[in-house]
């Protein structure tokens, strides 16, 4: 069965937020690296180091998520409830999502700023 063309937007979008956090946490821990170096002691930018692999982790794991969502979708004679509760478990994923996305930018912003 095809998997309903709503809840494929809603999966490229969620495959796109990831990437996007991928990037922007891999960014942000490449200048934490090197302002690090001078400040190896700074509790501030070691919280932000850690918050930005959980990140990386979230995005692989949300990945995950969204590939056995799809493949459950994918199988033929899937019932409506769980049509539903696929979506529904994709919409709670993308507002983390959008959440950790902005988040992971404003921190890059942040570090951006830093000389």
């Amino acid at each position: 069965m095809p998997i309903p063309s709503e809840l494929e937007a809603l999966i490229e979008r969620l495959y796109g937020e990831c990437d996007r956090i991928e990037q922007d946490a891999t960014e942000g821990l490449n200048i934490l690296r090197r302002v690090m170096s001078q400040f190896p002691e700074n509790a501030i930018l070691i919280q932000y180091f850690a918050y930005l692999n959980a990140l990386l982790f979230f995005a692989t794991t949300s990945r995950q998520q969204i590939q056995t969502i799809a493949n459950t979708l994918s199988q033929a004679n899937i019932p409506l409830e769980v049509i539903q509760e696929s979506g529904e478990d994709l919409g709670s994923l993308l507002g983390k999502a959008i959440e950790s996305k902005l988040r992971v930018e404003q921190i890059v912003n942040f570090l951006r700023d830093l000389p």
